[in-house]
Formats: structure tokens, sequence, C-alpha cells
């Protein structure tokens, strides 16, 4: 059969010995390999950024912010954990506190239950007919299936085992890296220590003797050994019995002149620079002249 020939209008379009036949067939090929072309968006364009903020809860706080922060808090922290390791503290997921719903939810999860509970009567009452049925017939009654968990139990469960893992990782790991601390005995070397543990014992005996314990005037003498915590903004953190005097009312008295004479002067940036908490072990006499001092 001859190929079909153009209409003499249209042979100018058409280069010389090409049929129209040929040249559907090329339009179908270049159409083919056209669409045969897809255009898809690059994958960074796709995925939407997204930029975590990582924040934990601190149960301690310092006046001083950390030179190389770890996350952010709600209070700045430089170190306040009992351990030396290079560690942070997990923000524990807090149990989630028992919201109120509204109407509508709570109108739609008793219609759920109401229908689930008609849904199980209907499965009850059908099993009871297949079961009288089969006793008729003597055949032995089939084991009921176990009952599907619903999207409400499974969701339930689901938040339950979020909380006991969030308790888990707070049990675990409560603290940060501790604080970096620094024991002062009497026999103290360091000017930048000494100094202020000059200047602490001076207020202390001077504290101590404008409020000697009446219990003990012309009675009770004898030494103890105190250890004094002090944090870095001077305050008092504890004060400890190392060794009593044998008599309580020294012991007691000792302690309440330390608590008296808090809070001292804050650390001073010799001190500061490497110390968030000195601790001071001396030991005190109470004097047969009725004086109080630091050996």
């Amino acid at each position: 059969m001859p190929a079909p020939a153009w209409p003499a209008r249209l042979k100018f379009l058409l280069p010389t010995g090409v049929t129209i036949t040929t040249a559907l067939g090329v339009s179908l090929f270049l159409h083919a390999i056209i669409l045969s072309i897809h255009f898809k968006l690059p994958e960074s364009l796709n995925k939407a950024t997204e930029q975590a903020l990582d924040v934990i809860l601190v149960n301690a706080k310092t006046r001083d912010r950390p030179a190389k922060a770890q996350a952010k808090a709600q209070a700045n922290l430089d170190g306040g954990g009992n351990t030396d390791e290079n560690r942070r503290a997990k923000t524990p997921l807090p149990v989630s506190p028992t919201v109120r719903e509204g109407n509508d939810v709570r109108e739609t999860r008793q219609r759920v239950a109401q229908l689930e509970a008609e849904q199980q009567q209907m499965m009850t009452r059908l099993q009871s007919q297949q079961t009288v049925a089969s006793a008729t017939r003597g055949e032995e009654t089939p084991a009921p299936p176990n009952p599907m968990p619903s999207g409400v139990d499974l969701a339930s469960a689901a938040l339950n085992l979020a909380r006991l893992e969030a308790q888990i990782a707070r049990n675990t790991e409560e603290y940060n890296k501790r604080p970096r601390k620094k024991s002062i005995g009497a026999r103290v070397e360091e000017y930048r220590f000494a100094q202020y543990v000059e200047d602490w014992r001076l207020k202390v005996e001077r504290i101590g003797n404008l409020n000697y314990p009446t219990a003990a005037r012309g009675r009770h003498y004898g030494s103890l050994v105190l250890t004094v915590v002090i944090r870095n903004d001077g305050s008092l953190d504890r004060v400890e019995v190392n060794r009593p005097s044998g008599q309580k009312v020294l012991d007691d008295a000792a302690r309440r002149i330390v608590e008296m004479a808090a809070p001292y002067p804050p650390f001073p940036e010799a001190i500061r620079r490497d110390t968030d908490i000195l601790e001071i072990i001396r030991t005190w006499s109470f004097t047969t002249s009725d004086r109080l001092q630091s050996d």
C-alpha cells in the first residue's frame, strides 16, 4: 500500500523525499524520549531541616557561667555532681500530668467503649448459639479466639513504657561532673589559699569569743577537729565533726559558731579559677581561759 502523500499546501514543511509515515514515526520517537525524562528535586530540598535544641534540667546552680557549656539548662551550672568523669546528666521525661479532656473526646471514647461492649455481647451470644448447635450434633466446641487489643490499650502501654525508661535513666545517672574541690589542712603552703584560710580563721575566732558558750565557761575544756566546707560564693555548705572532744556541749558550740560566722567572703579570682568548693580542716580548742582558738 503506497504511503499517504502530504497535502500540496504543507509540502514546504517536509524535506524532499520524506513521507508522512516517516515523519509521524520520528515524531513519536522524539515524544517518547521527552516523556521518559523525569525531573526530581534534590534530596536535600525534600527533607525539612531540623535543628534540635538540647536542653537539660539541673538540680543546682553556680554564679559563674561555664567556659565550655555542654548543653542549655534553666540555670548556670559549672559542675554539680559526684564524679570526675566527663559525663552529662540525662533529663528524664517527666510523668505527664493528668489532662482533663474535652466533652467531645470523652463522648467519643464512651461511644467506642459502648460499641466494643455491644460487639462483645454479640460475639458471646453467637458463641453460645454455636455451642448449643455443636452439643446437639455431638461436636466438640471450639475454643474462643483471644481478643485483639484495641488502639487505646496499645497507646497507653507505649506511654507507660516511655515513662518507665525515663525513670530508669534518671535513677541511673543523676548528676554531671562533680565540682572542683580543694581540701586545706592546718599546714598550707600555697599563699593564695593560706591568706583566705587565715582570714577565715580570724573571723571564726572573733565570732566564737564574742559568743562563747555559757554552759562551758569554767566547766568544760577540750579540743576537736572540724571540717568546714565553703562554696565559691562564700556560703557555708556543711560542717562536720571529724574528731569530737568527748563533750557534746563543746562539739555543738563549735558547730554553732562556724554557722554564725557565715557567710564568708567569696573566693578571690586566684582561687575561683580552679576551685568551686573549699574544705578547711582545723583543730579548735576551748581553753582553760574560756577562749576559742585554732591550733
